[in-house]
Protein backbone atom coordinates (compact mmCIF):
# COMPACT_ATOMS: atom_id res chain seq x y z
CA UNK A 1 0.00 0.00 0.00
CA UNK A 2 1.76 3.36 -1.37
CA UNK A 3 1.33 6.36 1.18
CA UNK A 4 2.35 9.67 2.36
CA UNK A 5 4.47 9.83 4.59
CA UNK A 6 2.32 11.66 7.38
CA UNK A 7 -0.28 8.69 7.42
CA UNK A 8 3.05 7.03 7.27
CA UNK A 9 4.21 8.54 11.10
CA UNK A 10 0.70 8.31 12.58
CA UNK A 11 0.44 5.00 11.53
CA UNK A 12 4.24 4.31 12.99
CA UNK A 13 3.03 6.30 16.21
CA UNK A 14 0.24 4.31 16.91
CA UNK A 15 2.54 1.21 16.85
CA UNK A 16 4.56 3.00 19.31
CA UNK A 17 2.12 3.82 21.70
CA UNK A 18 0.24 0.51 21.83
CA UNK A 19 3.75 -2.05 21.78
CA UNK A 20 5.88 0.25 23.44
CA UNK A 21 3.57 2.43 25.51
CA UNK A 22 6.21 3.57 28.11
CA UNK A 23 9.04 4.50 25.14
CA UNK A 24 9.48 8.45 24.41
CA UNK A 25 8.97 9.61 20.95
CA UNK A 26 9.06 12.62 19.00
CA UNK A 27 7.46 12.78 14.85
CA UNK A 28 8.43 15.81 12.98
CA UNK A 29 5.07 17.53 12.03
CA UNK A 30 6.52 19.20 9.52
CA UNK A 31 7.52 16.58 7.43
CA UNK A 32 5.68 15.42 4.14
CA UNK A 33 3.60 18.46 4.67
CA UNK A 34 3.10 20.93 2.41
CA UNK A 35 3.45 24.17 4.72
CA UNK A 36 3.30 27.83 2.83
CA UNK A 37 6.07 30.32 2.39
CA UNK A 38 5.85 31.96 5.48
CA UNK A 39 5.50 28.72 7.54
CA UNK A 40 8.51 27.03 5.98
CA UNK A 41 11.13 30.01 6.67
CA UNK A 42 9.82 29.85 10.35
CA UNK A 43 10.28 26.01 10.36
CA UNK A 44 13.38 26.93 8.66
CA UNK A 45 14.16 29.50 11.41
CA UNK A 46 13.26 27.10 14.52
CA UNK A 47 16.47 24.74 13.33
CA UNK A 48 18.81 27.12 12.75
CA UNK A 49 18.61 26.70 8.98
CA UNK A 50 19.48 23.35 8.65
CA UNK A 51 18.19 21.02 6.75
CA UNK A 52 17.27 17.42 6.62
CA UNK A 53 16.51 16.60 10.50
CA UNK A 54 14.86 13.00 10.88
CA UNK A 55 11.59 12.56 11.22
CA UNK A 56 11.37 10.74 14.44
CA UNK A 57 13.43 10.41 17.52
CA UNK A 58 12.91 7.39 20.10
CA UNK A 59 14.62 9.01 22.94
CA UNK A 60 15.60 5.78 24.85
CA UNK A 61 19.14 4.18 24.60
CA UNK A 62 20.23 0.93 24.09
CA UNK A 63 21.70 -0.62 26.63
CA UNK A 64 23.64 -4.39 26.47
CA UNK A 65 24.82 -6.40 29.26
CA UNK A 66 28.68 -6.51 29.32
CA UNK A 67 28.33 -9.91 31.21
CA UNK A 68 26.50 -11.60 28.56
CA UNK A 69 30.12 -10.63 26.34
CA UNK A 70 32.74 -11.29 29.09
CA UNK A 71 32.07 -13.45 32.40
CA UNK A 72 32.14 -10.29 34.90
CA UNK A 73 30.02 -9.22 38.01
CA UNK A 74 30.72 -5.32 39.15
CA UNK A 75 30.52 -4.42 42.78
CA UNK A 76 28.93 -1.12 43.48
CA UNK A 77 29.87 1.49 46.41
CA UNK A 78 27.28 -0.11 48.80
CA UNK A 79 28.88 -4.23 48.18
CA UNK A 80 26.10 -4.49 45.75
CA UNK A 81 26.34 -6.74 42.65
CA UNK A 82 25.13 -5.65 39.42
CA UNK A 83 25.65 -6.64 36.05
CA UNK A 84 27.05 -3.60 34.25
CA UNK A 85 26.01 -2.39 30.76
CA UNK A 86 27.42 0.31 28.33
CA UNK A 87 25.40 2.02 25.87
CA UNK A 88 25.68 1.01 22.24
CA UNK A 89 23.60 4.05 20.91
CA UNK A 90 21.77 7.44 22.98
CA UNK A 91 18.66 7.13 20.37
CA UNK A 92 17.42 5.97 17.61
CA UNK A 93 16.37 8.65 14.66
CA UNK A 94 14.41 7.74 11.44
CA UNK A 95 14.29 9.21 8.40
CA UNK A 96 10.52 7.81 6.87
CA UNK A 97 9.79 7.41 3.47
CA UNK A 98 7.04 6.02 1.79
CA UNK A 99 6.27 2.79 0.51
CA UNK A 100 8.16 2.18 -3.01
CA UNK A 101 10.61 5.49 -2.64
CA UNK A 102 14.32 5.37 -3.94
CA UNK A 103 17.08 6.67 -2.49
CA UNK A 104 20.08 6.08 -4.93
CA UNK A 105 20.05 7.34 -8.50
CA UNK A 106 19.58 4.70 -11.10
CA UNK A 107 22.66 3.60 -13.45
CA UNK A 108 21.48 6.58 -16.46
CA UNK A 109 21.33 9.32 -13.28
CA UNK A 110 22.84 12.17 -15.37
CA UNK A 111 23.13 13.74 -11.50
CA UNK A 112 24.50 11.70 -8.34
CA UNK A 113 24.73 13.26 -4.77
CA UNK A 114 27.95 12.19 -2.71
CA UNK A 115 26.98 12.25 1.01
CA UNK A 116 29.47 12.07 3.60
CA UNK A 117 28.73 8.19 4.37
CA UNK A 118 30.24 7.72 1.17
CA UNK A 119 26.92 6.67 -1.15
CA UNK A 120 25.69 8.51 -3.73
CA UNK A 121 21.81 9.55 -3.52
CA UNK A 122 19.81 10.67 -6.10
CA UNK A 123 18.84 14.26 -5.15
CA UNK A 124 20.27 17.02 -3.24
CA UNK A 125 17.46 16.34 -0.36
CA UNK A 126 18.10 13.11 -0.18
CA UNK A 127 22.12 13.81 0.08
CA UNK A 128 21.07 16.43 3.23
CA UNK A 129 19.23 13.78 4.63
CA UNK A 130 21.83 11.17 4.66
CA UNK A 131 24.40 13.63 6.04
CA UNK A 132 22.70 14.57 8.87
CA UNK A 133 22.19 10.73 9.55
CA UNK A 134 25.48 9.93 9.10
CA UNK A 135 26.70 13.32 11.47
CA UNK A 136 24.13 11.69 14.25
CA UNK A 137 25.68 8.39 13.84
CA UNK A 138 29.11 9.68 15.07
CA UNK A 139 27.23 11.27 17.64
CA UNK A 140 26.10 8.03 19.20
CA UNK A 141 22.61 7.74 18.26
CA UNK A 142 21.47 5.15 15.83
CA UNK A 143 20.20 6.69 12.71
CA UNK A 144 19.01 5.37 9.84
CA UNK A 145 16.09 5.38 6.48
CA UNK A 146 13.46 3.28 6.80
CA UNK A 147 11.00 3.05 3.57
CA UNK A 148 7.74 1.95 4.75
CA UNK A 149 6.03 0.94 7.85
CA UNK A 150 7.02 -3.06 7.25
CA UNK A 151 10.93 -1.29 7.26
CA UNK A 152 10.79 1.04 9.83
CA UNK A 153 9.02 -1.25 12.28
CA UNK A 154 11.74 -4.13 11.75
CA UNK A 155 14.20 -1.18 12.99
CA UNK A 156 12.41 -0.15 15.69
CA UNK A 157 11.89 -3.67 16.82
CA UNK A 158 15.27 -4.59 16.40
CA UNK A 159 16.23 -1.49 18.14
CA UNK A 160 13.70 -1.61 20.90
CA UNK A 161 13.60 -5.68 21.46
CA UNK A 162 10.98 -7.95 20.01
CA UNK A 163 7.69 -7.93 21.53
Amino acid sequence: MRQQESSLQMRIAEYLCRQYPDVQFHSDFGSGVKLSKIQAVIQLRQNGYRRGWPDLLIAKPKRRDISVMIDFTAVDMNGKKFKPEIVVANGLFLELKKDGETLFPGPRAKKRFLSLDGKEYKNEHLQEQADVLFKLRKAGYAAEFAIGFDEAIKIIDEYLGDK
